[in-house]
């Protein structure tokens, strides 16, 4: 994972701007990669599936920070930081204890699994608001409010 991960990093830095696209697109990534390191039937395609996994994980963290960061105004970033830590950092609290006892009673495959699931959910989730937002039925924020106004 630790591979994937430093390749997700190379490629993060020459990204200008990430798209939503590219977060769903490593949301799906990290679920299907998930997915298949759940099923690998030995561990040399375990790693190469932990491989795609840390570049999914580490590329949908780079650009999610940069998009908030990008989009938000410099006057509410630091409040719209300090959610996302909250949602990100508050998840695990909850998230580790039920996917540990399930690793336990069910093995570490399950546990794959629901990391799996959550990553492909989460990728249907983005395509839709993707999809509402190019009908023009979603604005993810207010009409020119993400460009910063000279005066």
């Amino acid at each position: 994972m630790a591979v994937g991960s430093v390749a997700g990093a190379l490629l993060a830095a020459k990204r200008e701007r990430p798209q939503m696209r590219l977060l769903c697109f490593s949301t799906l990534g990290f679920g299907v990669c998930c997915g298949l390191a759940a099923l690998a039937p030995n561990e040399y395609l375990f790693a190469a599936a932990l491989m795609l996994t840390g570049l999914a994980a580490l590329t949908f963290m780079t650009a999610s920070n940069a998009l908030i960061q990008l989009s938000t105004t410099p006057m509410m970033r630091g409040r719209v930081m300090a959610l996302r830590m909250a949602i990100t950092m508050g998840g695990t609290p909850l998230g580790a204890p039920i996917v540990g006892w399930l690793a336990d009673h069910a093995g570490p495959r399950w546990a794959m699994s629901v990391g799996a699931s959550a990553g492909v959910m989460a990728a249907l989730i983005g395509a839709r608001l993707l999809v509402q937002q190019r009908r023009g039925r979603l604005y993810p924020w207010p009409q020119g409010a993400h460009r910063q106004s000279k005066s």
